[in-house]
């Protein structure tokens, strides 16, 4: 199976287990993504999900995503769950077909658990399970999106990110990595950093 689609099957494991310990009203705190709680991200992932494995994903705009999480306000969690964790299976076979095709849906929905954790506490928030074939993931996006190159070391492990001539070098850990390639504030106390800044390596728009 790809990485991104393992990717997402860890995180359906992962997110079960944090969701059967977190209260209910902790969903109702708010996230990075700008006006959505934990809930609203939740939703947001069930719907590109189902979208994805249907073989229907519009074009995530943020037009099309307030879209698909205000429909879902109205629903009960126990629903909004339900299609998130179906949408997980589906949306991994759907990905393994699809050839890399669709290897970002399945990095950004991880991302998007690791939203979840910070929004209600959890500990290294974007270093959940699979975030060691999340960080290659990111490489690889990063050459593909045409990112400037730049030397990566993540926990001792030497990465090339981006194409091109070198532009500069950073040492950090995975869950700093993770944030800084989807622009969800890391602390520079977790990372050095030379020739580049943090907006230089964000692969999400």
């Amino acid at each position: 199976m790809r990485p991104a689609a393992q990717l997402l099957l860890e995180e359906s494991v992962a997110l079960a287990a944090l969701l059967e310990v977190t209260p209910p009203e902790y969903l109702g705190r708010p996230t990075v993504c700008t006006g959505w709680t934990a809930r609203d991200v939740l939703a947001h992932c069930g719907a590109a999900l189902s979208a994805t494995a249907a073989g229907t994903p519009h074009s995530f705009t943020p037009e099309a995503n307030e879209r698909d999480v205000r429909e879902r306000r109205s629903w009960p969690l126990d629903e909004v769950l339900e299609e998130l964790f179906k949408g997980y299976e589906a949306a991994a076979q759907a990905i393994d077909r699809a050839s890399g095709m669709l290897d970002g849906v399945g990095l950004g929905e991880w991302i998007h658990g690791g939203d979840v954790r910070d929004a209600v506490g959890a500990d290294d928030a974007y270093a959940s399970a699979g975030v060691e074939l999340a960080v290659p993931l990111l490489v690889e996006r990063s050459a593909l999106r045409g990112a400037q190159r730049i030397d990566v070391t993540v926990d001792g492990e030497g990465y090339a990110f981006g194409v091109g001539a070198l532009a500069g070098w950073v040492e950090t850990d995975q869950e700093t990595f993770v944030r800084l390639c989807g622009g969800r504030l890391p602390d520079p106390a977790r990372y050095r950093l030379e020739g580049v800044v943090a907006a230089d390596f964000v692969l999400f728009d």
